[in-house]
């Protein structure tokens, strides 16, 4: 069997094949073309479709020793090195924008084959936990891309809203009171495709919500003690004018 015949071969299952690519921003990115012999390719084509941005295509004709660039404006989109020695793609450093679906054809006297990435771009969300004055604690994962999801420890009466940035990410911000429970310390749980991370916050020795059993024994013992201080102080002011009274007789 002949190079050429093994190379048909070792190339059947390599036609057509797409695959999901997650990155995280400010990474790079190498997108390799299908595993085929460069020994026997006609053209080698890059077809990249992003997001408001219009059609690129660079390709390579081996016959001449060709490149060429079609509507190709990002100059961090390139080949790894010279195309005749190796087709990948480089994305260096990878961009928001870089959001989009990216496609390899080989051509060769065989037939074309094909890679495709769908290359999901992932931002880390940037993760806080505060009390506001109403007494509830509010998490947010903002600027996040996909959208993080929130949970809470112990769970509590919350409300999750989420905004929309215009460059593709999204902010989650989830507000949570625990009114009626004795809760000291709460921990928000944010889960993301970048990785997770969890907050602690006290909330005022359980103290954080009007209404709560806890608080409504501290509020007896202090009217309790503010009636002692009203009664000795009352007793001392009277002895005092007995005593000034008794000092005229």
């Amino acid at each position: 069997m002949d190079e050429k015949q093994m190379t048909k071969n070792n190339s059947t299952g390599f036609r057509e094949a797409n695959t999901s690519r997650p990155i995280l921003m400010g990474k790079n990115a190498v997108l390799c073309c299908p595993p085929i012999t460069l020994k026997y390719l006609i053209i080698i084509t890059w077809e990249i479709i992003l997001r408001g941005q219009p059609f690129c295509k660079k390709a390579y004709k081996k016959e001449t020793n060709e490149t060429k660039e079609t509507n190709c404006t990002d100059e961090r989109i390139t080949w790894v090195s010279g195309p005749d020695q190796n087709p990948a793609l480089q994305i260096r450093p990878v961009a928001i924008t870089h959001d989009g679906y990216y496609r390899c054809i080989m051509g060769a006297p065989d037939g074309n084959f094909h890679r495709g990435y769908h290359l999901q771009v992932l931002v880390t969300p940037e993760v806080t936990l505060f009390r506001s004055r109403n007494g509830t604690a509010v998490c947010k994962a903002a600027a996040g891309k996909p959208a993080a999801q929130i949970s809470w420890i112990p769970e509590g009466d919350c409300v999750t809203e989420q905004e929309y940035g215009g460059n593709g990410t999204v902010t989650v911000k989830s507000t949570c009171h625990w009114e009626g429970h004795n809760v000291s310390t709460v921990t928000c749980h944010v889960s993301h495709l970048t990785g997770n991370k969890s907050l602690d916050i006290k909330l005022n020795s359980g103290l954080r919500t009007p209404g709560s059993p806890a608080l409504s024994s501290v509020l007896i013992i202090l009217y309790m003690k503010l009636f002692v201080v009203i009664l000795v102080i009352t007793g001392l002011v009277f002895f005092q004018r007995i005593n000034d009274a008794s000092k005229f007789l």
